[in-house]
């Protein structure tokens, strides 16, 4: 049995919404990784108590919709972009100004596609040329806004409903396509109202955000990993409790289904607005398969993982419609074909995805992370089957989402 750490989307959203609350939350089963401490970090510059997250329970007691103050210096998102834009549309709400920085993987990545929304709701917001950070808000009075946004982004919904929110102005996000709904979940959960039809997200002001325990769910993009593992057949069945099954968020393990891998949800329950069950996978015999565009925001960050399971599948693997993927942490198309070709597979770039031909024969070399924690979690996966000799430049990075991923792979492996 695999317990994988705490959500890290939700555990992000938990101290978010526990800081500007009305009240005393409390927080079980966070995540404690450095993407998380950044979040935690940024709420203690803006005038948050936050306590030690290293605590089985992290108690909070909330500033308030409009208690932030102006922070005294940059606040530093280190490697998360979820802090960094959602945290974008809470300074932006609270008419404060601040500074947001980050390491230099996140400070290549795209800030303009929440800046122009924010700008679009009274905010006036400095970036540099290349649209990256550091990037300046300053806080004003918010009207409400309807935006049709370009990308599927749940961060990018999530800044404007949070901005809206602490601004007390209401708000209405287009989607081209669904995203991740954590955010509507669990502001519902806390009396906010939010109304979801078909793409379209809005809220309605109202002033409040109540406090509320919660307990945070097993991270599905986590899990997926070691129901990789036990796909390729690096692993006999894992079964790993607790894990969230949000339907934005398990678009992996139905690929891994659909591919030939044993894949089930047992216990299946709800807590604190979020689906969670046991997630048992076992090996099975794997076939390439096609993951369309509209298959891709419910499993964007596990596609690393899923091109290396399609290295021991049988026939091609193709995916499209994930240009997004170049703009993580990595350029993740041209990292993932570049590390697979470097350790054997044939594998092809394509300009918004990839093509994985698959083989058994052994796979051997150095992979190159880009200071990026999926690769290295992925190619950690790969690396952990029968026959191959893969090292990862880099294992540190995993800290960002899974501090303790190298010990449960090593646990649960084969031989």
């Amino acid at each position: 049995m695999i317990v994988v750490p705490g959500d890290k989307s939700i555990s992000h959203r938990a101290l978010m919404f526990a800081a500007l609350g009305g009240g005393r939350s409390r927080v079980r089963g966070l995540l404690r990784s450095a993407d998380v401490h950044s979040t935690a970090g940024v709420l203690r510059a803006l005038g948050v108590a936050i306590p030690d997250l290293d605590a089985p329970e992290v108690a909070v007691t909330g500033v308030g919709l409009r208690g932030l103050r102006a922070p005294a210096g940059a606040l530093d998102c280190g490697n998360s972009g979820t802090t960094t834009r959602l945290m974008a549309g809470v300074v932006a709400g609270a008419g404060v100004t601040a500074r947001f920085e980050g390491d230099a993987s996140l400070s290549k990545r795209p800030m303009r596609r929440v800046a122009r929304p924010l700008e679009a709701m009274g905010a006036r917001i400095e970036l540099p040329p290349h649209g990256g950070l550091p990037m300046t808000v300053h806080g004003a009075p918010l009207h409400g806004v309807t935006w049709h946004s370009e990308v599927a982004s749940a961060q990018v919904k999530s800044a404007l409903l949070l901005a809206g929110l602490v601004a007390d102005v209401p708000v209405e996000v287009h989607e081209p396509a669904a995203t991740r709904d954590h955010t509507e979940r669990m502001l519902r959960a806390r009396g906010v109202d939010v109304r979801t039809e078909e793409l379209a997200v809005t809220l309605v002001p109202g002033g409040r955000l109540d406090a509320l325990d919660m307990d945070v769910p097993g991270d599905p993009s986590s899990a997926a990993f070691f129901a990789g593992l036990a796909a390729i057949g690096a692993a006999r069945e894992v079964a790993m409790p607790n894990v969230g099954i949000n339907p934005g968020r398990i678009g992996a393990f139905a690929v891994l289904r659909r591919m030939g891998a044993q894949v089930r949800f047992d216990d299946a329950a709800e807590q604190g607005g979020e689906p969670v069950a046991t997630v048992v996978a076992a090996p099975g015999t794997l076939r390439g398969t096609v993951i369309a565009p509209e298959e891709v925001p419910s499993l964007i960050d596990e596609l690393p993982l899923l091109a290396c399971v399609a290295a021991r599948a049988e026939g091609e693997t193709r995916v499209t419609g994930a240009e997004e993927l170049r703009v993580k942490e990595s350029d993740r198309i041209a990292a993932v074909v570049a590390n697979l070709r470097a350790v054997g597979v044939d594998a092809e770039e394509l300009p918004d995805g990839f093509v994985v031909r698959g083989s058994d024969r052994p796979l051997a070399g150095r992979v190159t992370t880009h200071l990026d924690h999926r690769i290295a979690m992925a190619f950690g996966v790969l690396g952990a089957a029968a026959g191959n000799a893969i090292t990862i430049d880099d294992p540190s990075v995993c800290a960002v989402s899974y501090p303790a991923f190298w010990d449960d792979l090593a646990r649960v492996r084969l031989g």
